[in-house]
């Protein structure tokens, strides 16, 4: 049986497995970059060119389907979400132009460089109260005790929520991600169902706030701006904050385990990058491009087309597999090593391409940058604890891993 063959079977191929899925992928690019998977009927793409090509191209290409649930919710959780009052769509990422246009010119005037930059200090502070906390154990797990919360508490200084909602947002972010990007039983859902008509209650409800009490973050501005005739309505900024307070942490604490997985599985690399903490910038986008927090997205032909010269029907689903492209030696010479002086790096495609390009990139970046030099300079002797077998979330996006035992005592 031919690779092209294998991978067509349901046993041959699971998306959802994201524990070890770099073989699997590297036989796809070499020897069927684009195909149609039967069991989860979606194209799947893995070349760099063809999908940043498909980013580009957002009127052949929609992103409607990128927050459609891979499987779809069952009665009972439809019904549970409806008497919710459960009416949350994306933020941007699954809106298309002429909406997406309109709500990010509006967004990204709040949430960029000058508001990153003013809370860059209470970053740094985050960092080092998290890390004070586990520096005398000689060791922990890092998703869970430093790389869980750091994110999220810098996103919700930015976003003016108090640090006592860390674990539910947390586990709301869950939820969503199993909803949307797993593969659930009926049974399964229900628990998650009841969450997000939580969750969604909990960003209408935040949006209610500030417009009764302003104050100096993300959601207070988009108020303002709104007050001052912005076109955005109240409905559109729980939106945002629906997609906010679920990626800008999520994903982040995603970098920030899996960097230190990759830094300590390639010994050489972390100890040049302890001895010379200049090369921190390329190694954010070397783990970036190595090892991302999302690996695959979604999108829709609104036309008749084709991808790599595979003919792709009208109302095709489309997943494309960046972890894949990341590697591809077409772009990045010997890709699948891991090298924290690599000069092009940046040229992955794990914040997407073109109009949907990740508007927290820099705050994810600057977040993990600042870690990176506080661990270089804590724990040059940091290590995985030996034995320990990682496992991961099981979706088709999130590459989550859900423990990593570090030690850097005796």
């Amino acid at each position: 049986m031919s690779v092209a063959e294998m991978i067509r079977r349901e046993d041959g191929f699971d998306p959802f497995d994201l524990k070890d899925p770099y073989d699997i992928w590297k036989h796809l690019r070499d020897e069927a970059p684009v195909f149609f998977h039967e069991p989860t009927g979606y194209f799947v793409v893995t070349r760099h060119a063809e999908i940043k090509a498909v980013f580009d191209d957002w009127q052949t290409f929609s992103s409607e389907n990128a927050q459609a649930p891979m499987r779809p919710m069952c009665e009972e959780g439809r019904r549970i979400m409806k008497e919710g009052g459960f009416t949350a769509y994306s933020g941007l990422s699954a809106r298309v132009p002429p909406d997406h246009t309109r709500i990010r010119k509006i967004v990204q005037g709040c949430f960029g460089p000058r508001r990153f930059k003013s809370i860059e200090p209470k970053i740094e502070a985050i960092i080092d109260r998290q890390l004070n906390k586990v520096a005398p154990q000689g060791g922990c797990d890092f998703f869970r005790e430093v790389a869980y919360e750091v994110p999220a508490l810098v996103l919700f200084t930015l976003m003016g929520i108090p640090d006592a909602d860390v674990p539910k947002v947390k586990d709301w972010a869950v939820s969503r991600a199993l909803l949307t990007w797993g593969n659930l039983s009926d049974e399964e859902q229900i628990p998650h169902a009841h969450k997000m008509v939580e969750y969604w209650a909990y960003c209408r409800a935040l949006v209610a706030a500030r417009k009764d009490a302003p104050g100096d973050d993300l959601p207070s501005d988009l108020v303002r701006l709104q007050d001052e005739g912005a076109e955005i309505s109240d409905e559109e900024i729980a939106g945002v904050m629906y997609s906010v307070l679920f990626a800008g942490h999520e994903t982040t604490t995603t970098l920030m385990a899996n960097g230190v997985i990759s830094l300590m599985n390639n010994r050489d690399q972390w100890q040049a990058l302890c001895a010379d903490p200049s090369l921190i910038p390329s190694a954010t986008e070397e783990v970036l491009r190595y090892s991302p927090s999302i690996v695959a997205w979604r999108r829709k032909a609104k036309a008749d087309t084709e991808i790599g010269g595979v003919a792709v029907p009208e109302g095709s689903d489309i997943l494309l597999i960046m972890g894949s492209a990341n590697r591809d030696e077409s772009v990045f010479e010997n890709g699948c090593q891991f090298d924290v002086a690599r000069k092009n790096a940046r040229n992955h495609l794990s914040f997407g391409f073109g109009i949907h390009f990740c508007l927290g990139s820099q705050l994810a970046k600057l977040e993990f940058g600042i870690m990176l030099r506080e661990l270089t300079k804590r724990f040059p002797e940091m290590r995985l604890k030996d034995g320990q077998d990682i496992g991961y979330l099981h979706n088709i996006s999130f590459r989550v891993p859900t423990k990593v035992d570090v030690q850097w005592g005796a």
